[in-house]
């Protein structure tokens, strides 16, 4: 910077807004980062060439996964089955859970639905907005870092009430989800196919024990017959166990229980038969009968 016009002054200079001219080739030469060691590099083609490499890799493994194991498949869907629980996937059990309670479901479910997911995720969406420090310590980040803890621990937390509260519904109904029950289906139909006498064996325990008994036409009138079927084979799909072989797990007094008092999803039996015109006797008479149902 030069303050006359003398030709033996010093001139500094402080600034240069001349434009660099490159050629070709310095253009595609990326910038120099050496300076900086693992804390800068050209975007393109360093870096991105980086996340593909592991978006590939990441990709690739759960390609791997799926071809592994086979979906876990249920029975087609039923509408008339009342005792099939409906759960996500894992990743929306959190959403599932919230639904549940009393101020984000019913009257509320906008709330639920809309209103808290909608604040969840757009505070994420302006966490970097909201944040705009370089510091790279979460300790000293404490909005974004807050954002994140709350909804680590939120989700957490709502995964596993949802997963613990569905392991105990399926306990109290004695139910077996419908995935597990196909697969074990489909199992014991290959090991049927592949020999005879496990084919006999199925053939046997398929049949009904002392058709011409009393109690058999007593059946045909009860309650029973609407859902387990004149075969007895009940509906597996729609939850319904069948009554085939049933005297193997249990006795005439556990049958009348049952019968009186319910279980699972079956509710009390007992009043409804006496209102369709059967007699303590005559469901006496049945409990016994089907006692009497085992695999021969």
């Amino acid at each position: 910077m030069a303050h006359g016009h003398k030709s033996d002054e010093k001139i500094v200079y402080v600034g240069d807004s001349r434009v660099i001219k490159k050629t070709e080739e310095q253009r595609l030469i990326p910038k120099d980062y050496s300076a900086y060691p693992g804390k800068s590099e050209a975007f393109i083609p360093n870096f991105l060439l980086k996340e593909w490499m592991v978006g590939v890799v990441v990709l690739v493994g759960m390609l791997v996964l799926v071809m592994s194991d086979p979906a876990p498949l249920g029975y087609p869907a039923d509408p008339k089955n009342t005792a099939f629980i409906p759960m996500p996937d894992w990743y929306f059990l959190f959403m599932y859970q919230l639904l549940k309670y009393p101020y984000t479901s019913g009257d509320y479910v906008v709330l639920g639905a809309v209103v808290v997911p909608g604040l969840l995720f757009g505070g994420l969406l302006l966490a970097p907005f909201l944040d705009t420090g370089k510091e790279r310590r979460f300790y000293r980040r404490p909005i974004a870092s807050s954002l994140m803890i709350l909804s680590l621990i939120a989700c957490t937390y709502l995964t596993y009430t949802s997963w613990s509260h569905y392991q105990v519904e399926l306990k109290e109904k004695n139910i077996v989800p419908e995935h597990i029950k196909r697969e074990e289906e489909m199992h014991a139909k290959k090991g049927a196919a592949g020999g005879g006498g496990a084919t006999k064996e199925t053939k046997k325990s398929a049949a009904i024990v002392a058709a011409d008994d009393p109690g058999a036409e007593i059946f045909k009138k009860a309650t029973c017959l609407s859902c387990h079927g004149a075969g007895l084979k009940g509906m597996p799909a729609s939850g319904v166990p069948p009554l085939l072989g049933v005297g193997d797990k249990h006795s005439q007094d556990e049958i009348l229980g049952i019968i009186k008092n319910g279980k699972g999803n079956m509710g009390k039996q007992y009043q409804a038969n006496i209102d369709k015109g059967l007699s303590d006797a005559d469901i006496t008479k049945l409990a016994e009968w089907l006692s009497k149902q085992k695999a021969q």
